[in-house]
């Protein structure tokens, strides 16, 4: 296999790798929810009273969690932080690798700070 090959095959190779991990977290959550359907179907058919505290026992409810937002939004930052770190330890003197990988940080950054705003503007809604 020569490096043109290599070369092609490199790009492939990432996005097979997004798509199949993408597939892996459908295909469980999808799995999850067929069994959680098949459950309450099944209590139903044996004459279970089902209860709204039992299906969120079950895990039907998908409420998500009041510091959900914030808690992404400290991960995608590290994530941020964490690229340029890698760009700042990288030995370059002419700091390309620096200025590149910065730029590459932003958009976890800007993604990061989108969602600790989303955390501060929900917190502020009326109860």
């Amino acid at each position: 296999m020569n490096e043109a090959t290599l070369a092609l095959l490199v790009p492939f190779g990432v996005f097979l790798l997004i798509g199949v991990s993408l597939w892996l977290v459908l295909s469980y959550r999808a799995r999850k929810n067929l069994e959680i359907h098949n459950t309450v179907r099944l209590a139903l058919d044996k004459g279970v009273d089902v209860t709204p505290e039992l299906i969120e026992r079950l895990g039907a409810n998908n409420q998500p969690h009041p510091l959900q937002d914030l808690r992404r939004g400290i991960v995608w930052i590290a994530t941020a932080v964490g690229i340029a770190l890698f760009g700042f330890l990288v030995p370059d003197p002419s700091n390309h690798a620096f200025l590149a990988l910065l730029g590459i940080a932003a958009l976890p950054c800007a993604i990061g700070f989108g969602y600790l705003a989303m955390h501060q503007f929900s917190r502020q809604r009326p109860a």
